[in-house]
């Protein structure tokens, strides 16, 4: 039997496909309660929480961790099922990009060229690559666990989508704990964070999810 005959076989396997969508979401929930827990057992909320809601900056960067979030597991959910179109999927992504630059285009005009190093480094910036990868641990085991009952064409692709999922979804729980708030130190730290698990993804899916 061909390959893109097989791929069509498991395609039009309909329960599969549905077996797999339930696997990833109860992974999903499980994980980031686990690593939602994590946080709060460990660092906790900022202090001053409800009065930063109200600031610019802090919706900002709750809102562009969300949205790559669910613009990643999307992706996820898709890239499982062999045979089904990823790039519409993949071009949800562009939505979290766009916000971002956006953000960071009106810090630059807003804060005065002088302050743009400090607000570049923030506070807190080595403890950020540390604690967004720890926090993904459990999303992304919880995503790769669940892609091994799928058959991802492409194991790598789709363990890196899975690793960005997860990088995202920790950069978004974190982003109620960080004190540094602007969009250039999310630009750089947290993208840097989720570019590591998004690496890390992919290296372990090349192996894990091979069928």
């Amino acid at each position: 039997m061909k390959t893109e005959e097989l791929i069509g076989l498991l395609a039009q396997d309909a329960p599969a496909g549905a077996s797999l969508g339930e696997r990833l979401a109860r992974a999903l929930v499980a994980a980031v309660g686990v690593s939602a827990l994590l946080m709060l057992a460990t660092i906790g909320l900022r202090p001053e929480l409800l009065a930063a809601l109200g600031t610019a900056r802090v919706l900002f960067k709750i809102a562009f961790t969300l949205l790559l979030a669910a613009s990643a597991c999307a992706v996820v959910f898709r890239v499982g099922m062999p045979g089904l179109p990823v790039g519409a999927r993949a071009r949800l992504l562009v939505a979290p990009l766009l916000l971002l630059c956006g953000g960071v285009a009106a810090e630059l005009v807003a804060v005065p060229r002088d302050a743009w190093a400090a607000s570049l480094t923030g506070q807190n910036a080595a403890f950020c690559l540390f604690f967004i990868p720890v926090l993904a641990l459990a999303p992304l085991g919880g995503l790769l666990w669940a892609l091994r009952s799928g058959a991802p064409e492409s194991p790598g692709l789709a363990g890196a989508a899975a690793g960005l999922a997860a990088g995202a979804l920790a950069a978004s729980l974190y982003a109620w704990h960080c004190p540094d708030d602007s969009p250039l130190f999310v630009a750089t730290w947290y993208v840097i964070a989720m570019a590591f698990v998004t690496l890390a993804g992919g290296a372990i899916g090349r192996r894990l999810l091979r069928w």
